[in-house]
């Protein structure tokens, strides 16, 4: 159990693949929840959350009666959760769970052409014993790369216009950055870092979680010392989602 005194922050990202097995045959939402409550992190960063799927709902008997993200925060935890695309049957979107009261939140939207709609989740939230409130940006890129190319500039604007220079900062996500041309920009032109890069000199190969070899997903921080990094693709995990979570424990 967390205490009030321990300075480490553990945050995870994962892709929930909307609550389904990789080829959607199974609900592993209720495996989800319990993975990462055991896993007791402070923030996580969650990409392709159902908010709602009415033909889902039917079809699955032990679909969660409210949107996944409320059902993946445990209780006294928060949350937050920036609708991105919408259809017929419901919509879905990043959010964040977080141990700590979130003090405002905006979902950005991002999208750059019509055949995909991406969003930017910016939260501020409240750490004990720390002066500054911690801001983390969720994002969940898209496939082209001209799109992301983009997307990493308005980010890179979003910071600049909304983050101060010596708060602590992570953002993380889906970042569909096959090519790794994300890190050198976030890099040169922000100061932030990638996590498992720090510490390990290379990115965490995330997709698919059964064998991972693509490096999709990423922790970036800045105004934060990077300690242990873990990929989570084994065991349950492979058969949760398409991708394999990421985590980090970081310092002030």
């Amino acid at each position: 159990m967390k205490t009030v005194a321990d300075p480490a922050l553990t945050v995870v990202t994962y892709n929930i693949h909307k609550g389904l097995s990789a080829l959607n045959r199974r609900l592993v939402v209720h495996e989800i929840r319990d993975s990462l409550h055991a896993l007791a992190p402070d923030v996580v960063f969650l990409q392709e959350v159902q908010g709602a799927h009415v033909r889902h709902s039917r079809r699955h008997l032990a679909w969660p009666e409210g949107s996944q993200h409320d059902f993946l925060t445990q209780e006294g935890a928060h949350s937050v959760y920036g609708m991105n695309a919408t259809y017929l049957d419901g919509h879905h979107g990043n959010a964040i769970v977080s141990r700590y009261p979130i003090l405002k939140s905006e979902n950005v939207d991002i999208s750059h052409h019509a055949m995909e709609s991406r969003g930017l989740l910016h939260c501020e939230m409240a750490v004990p014993g720390w002066t500054e409130p911690l801001h983390c940006i969720n994002v969940h890129l898209g496939l082209w790369a001209r799109s992301r190319r983009f997307q990493l500039q308005w980010l890179c604007d979003r910071i600049r216009d909304s983050v101060p220079d010596g708060a602590p900062l992570v953002v993380a996500g889906d970042f569909n950055d096959w090519r790794g041309t994300a890190t050198a920009l976030l890099g040169r032109e922000l100061g932030l870092a990638e996590v498992f890069e720090s510490s390990l000199g290379r990115h965490a190969r995330s997709f698919p979680a059964r064998l991972p070899f693509l490096k999709l997903d990423r922790i970036y921080v800045r105004g934060l010392t990077v300690g242990a990094t873990q990929r989570l693709a084994g065991g349950p995990w492979s058969r949760l989602s398409d991708h394999a979570a990421l985590a980090a424990r970081l310092l002030r």
